[in-house]
């Protein structure tokens, strides 16, 4: 089983001091620089288009397409931006990544930075995680102090600065333009696109944003030639992806493999559901994206197979939920942090977050009838869409796809008075209308 496992961003988490430059070198690292110093930058974007790179950040935007944009007789500068803002509830590839490998995130930074022609970079980390952004600065120092980062980098006559900028705390910072507004010291919220940020994004000028491992999976890339890349997963989703499977599994963890792999295969290489329990429900892509059943075990999961499914893949925040846990309290969780973190700009998402968690809470607690549910559906349905960003749209997936599949849970609820949970077995037990 182990075989369908591809340890590339993740293979050298295990050597020790793994993070510094010294460790990183003596495997290769840097190797691919030097080679991408010898290329054209259109080379470099071509190589990245032919491998099928998708975005690892949720979108799954083709990332050499999105290089491609950038107005090259544009005469004001261009930027890179790293968008490190790992804040989706269950996401936890980005951090780790940048903790036992920073390096590869930097040597990914100069070289995209090299193909779009960009003098300047900055790496947005989410601010609380303040061992992070320490780690990130000191390979950034590495870097400068090796050659691979300032003036004339290794005789290339490329110039390049890095930052590592650390962020103010908020979700919405996630969103790439509200991320630019963080940037430019601004309170963090989405800007009205057009224009797009490839057009005029940080200070109006050009600028690429991409997610943490998509800019770590370019060196590698370089290194090894775009076949070798798109010679791993599936048609239209190529190469590996780190899977985060968190939960009721046995082993939780970072799992990195081909897009394409399924959750059955996932779960076994977690060591299955957590002893004595089955699964009820999960989440394809952090707790943004439609939550999916045991029925969707075996569906690929890449982009195309999750979408197929009614989902989408997100960033493979792969949450896993046993029968112990009550869809209708995790739903509501799920949509009071999504209402705190509203940034509050548009008024679908300020104030439908806001009435989502009202009916929402009175379900939960056996309050109310089962035209709440159709309520509550329909206020989903004036809140999605009607957003400057996908904030809004992804507080109503949970609602709609936890109705979707367990209604009668919902029922239950309103049935049984409260939630049909036994708190000191925390299961379902019997009651008239209730779940078992």
């Amino acid at each position: 089983m182990t075989d369908t496992l591809t340890p590339v961003l993740t293979d050298n988490w295990d050597v020790e001091r793994a993070w510094t430059l010294p460790s990183y070198e003596s495997r290769g690292g840097y190797g691919a620089l030097k080679k991408a110093l010898g290329m054209a930058p259109d080379s470099i974007i071509e190589a990245v288009k032919e491998s099928g790179l998708r975005g690892r950040g949720g979108a799954g935007f083709p990332t050499g397409m999105k290089w491609s944009f950038i107005p090259q007789d544009n005469p004001k500068p261009k930027y890179l931006v790293v968008n490190a803002d790992e804040s989706e509830p269950g996401t936890c590839k980005d951090i780790p990544l940048m903790m036992a490998n920073p390096h590869v995130l930097v040597e990914g930074v100069i070289i995209s930075s090299f193909a779009i022609r960009a003098n300047k970079a900055f790496i947005y980390i989410r601010g609380e995680v303040l061992h992070v952004i320490r780690r990130v600065q000191a390979a950034v120092a590495e870097a400068y102090a090796a050659g691979h980062l300032g003036q004339d980098i290794h005789g290339s006559g490329y110039d390049l600065d890095v930052v590592v900028h650390a962020g103010a705390g908020a979700y919405i910072c996630g969103e790439e333009t509200a991320l630019l507004e963080g940037l430019e010291g601004r309170r963090g919220q989405p800007r009205l696109r057009p224009p797009f940020p490839a057009v005029a994004g940080l200070y109006a000028s050009p600028t690429v944003i991409n997610n943490v491992e998509s800019i770590a999976s370019v060196p590698s890339i370089i290194e090894h030639g775009h076949r070798w890349f798109a010679s791993m997963g599936t048609e239209k989703s190529k190469g590996f992806g780190i899977f985060s499977l968190s939960g009721h599994v046995a082993n939780p963890g970072q799992f990195e493999a081909p897009l394409g792999i399924t959750l059955r295969e996932l779960i076994d290489l977690a060591g299955g559901i957590r002893e004595g329990h089955q699964l009820k429900f999960w989440t394809p892509g952090g707790s943004s994206t439609p939550l999916l059943t045991d029925e969707h075990l075996d569906i690929p999961l890449d982009f195309e197979g999750v979408g197929g499914a009614g989902s989408m893949l997100g960033t493979r925040a792969l949450q896993i939920f046993d029968e112990t846990t009550c869809v209708v309290r995790a739903a509501l969780r799920w949509t009071e942090f999504y209402k705190h973190e509203s940034c509050g700009k548009c008024t679908p998402c300020r104030e439908g977050t806001w009435w989502l968690v009202q009916v929402l809470a009175k379900l939960e607690q056996g309050v109310g009838s089962e035209e709440d549910l159709e309520l509550l559906l329909d206020q989903c349905d004036n809140i999605a869409g009607r957003s400057f960003c996908a904030l809004a749209d992804g507080a109503v997936a949970p609602i709609q796809s936890s109705i979707k599949y367990f209604r009668d849970e919902y029922v239950a609820h309103l049935t049984n008075g409260g939630c049909p949970f036994d708190p000191a077995a925390s299961t379902l037990f019997a009651t008239s209308g209730a779940l078992v």
